[in-house]
């Protein structure tokens, strides 16, 4: 029996919790996860708040300046007794960590654990969220949004500690998340920057990390017609719905799946995004499937 994973942005809403708890999958890499609801809390493990919440390991900088230093995270879930879950303490980004530590250097990008059960081989767990940020002060940009690729960066840089060596063999690493790029994005894409975007998935494959998708057919549907700015055979699949519309007008793939080269091929994903699948959030859910081995 395969490991059951769930990939989701969960928009800081209660609602995907108690789907989650419905769902019979073993672990959730969660992003943009505020605090559970208290009707499910003898039914979710979220680890040690060290795993997840960067006020533990930042010093005092942003107090005076900010409410809060940030209020959404990734987050690593334990949603059955059929895993086990160790989480990696997350800790500033130094260039030496102990074994149950992880240096991180983007604030509510990235959480990390290693799952291990009596049916398959441990592996890495890494849920990403490549937050947007916006331009220097000194740019005078009119980028409202910001750009996302700076935290992608960040993410990869921190992911990369658990890659030791070039051949991927060495190290089973599954990542998934919502990285806000474009997949095969064209030079005219106008919602994001194509040739930046680019360079996120090159870096994935260098570091010897499989694109796993989900891509069309197997991986969910297509949008139709295909969003401007992606090439006609594209086979992205929506994952991601603006907010005020409806999951069948969804048109870009926002959420991503990787694992390392062999590993990956033990890795099954598919995108829940058929407008009875995408459930209570602006990003519908990737189930993943990690096969014994």
């Amino acid at each position: 029996m395969a490991i059951q994973v769930v990939s989701w942005n969960v928009a800081k809403r209660h609602a995907p919790w108690r789907e989650l708890v419905e769902m019979d999958v073993d672990v959730a890499l969660l992003q943009e996860a505020g605090n559970f609801p208290a009707d499910v809390a003898d039914r979710v493990d979220t680890g040690p708040p060290e795993s997840w919440d960067s006020h533990r390991w930042n010093s005092d900088w942003w107090q005076g300046r900010f409410p809060r230093l940030f209020d959404r995270w990734a987050k690593i879930v334990k949603l059955s007794d059929r895993v086990d879950v160790e989480w990696f303490r997350q800790v500033s980004p130094i260039g030496w960590v102990d074994d149950d530590e992880i240096a991180v250097s983007g604030i509510g990008t990235i959480a990390a654990a290693r799952v291990s059960s009596a049916r398959a081989e441990p592996f890495v767990v890494v849920s990403m969220y490549a937050r947007w940020l916006s331009p220097h002060p000194s740019t005078r940009s009119k980028w409202g949004t910001g750009y996302s690729d700076g935290s992608a960066h960040r993410i990869i840089s921190d992911l990369s500690a658990f890659i030791g060596d070039t051949d991927p063999a060495t190290h089973r690493i599954l990542a998934a998340g919502d990285l806000n790029t474009f997949y095969g994005a064209t030079d005219d894409n106008r919602l994001v920057l194509a040739a930046r975007d680019r360079t996120v998935f090159d870096r994935m494959e260098a570091l010897g990390l499989e694109f796993l998708g989900p891509q069309a057919p197997e991986g969910g549907r297509r949008a139709d017609p295909t969003p401007q700015g992606l090439p006609a055979d594209t086979q992205n699949v929506p994952t991601f719905c603006v907010a005020g519309r409806k999951p069948e007008d969804a048109a870009n793939q926002l959420d991503y799946v990787f694992a390392s080269r062999g590993f990956h091929e033990q890795v099954k994903v598919r995108a829940l995004n058929s407008p009875e699948e995408w459930g209570p959030s602006d990003h519908c859910r990737i189930l993943i499937e990690v096969e014994d081995g």
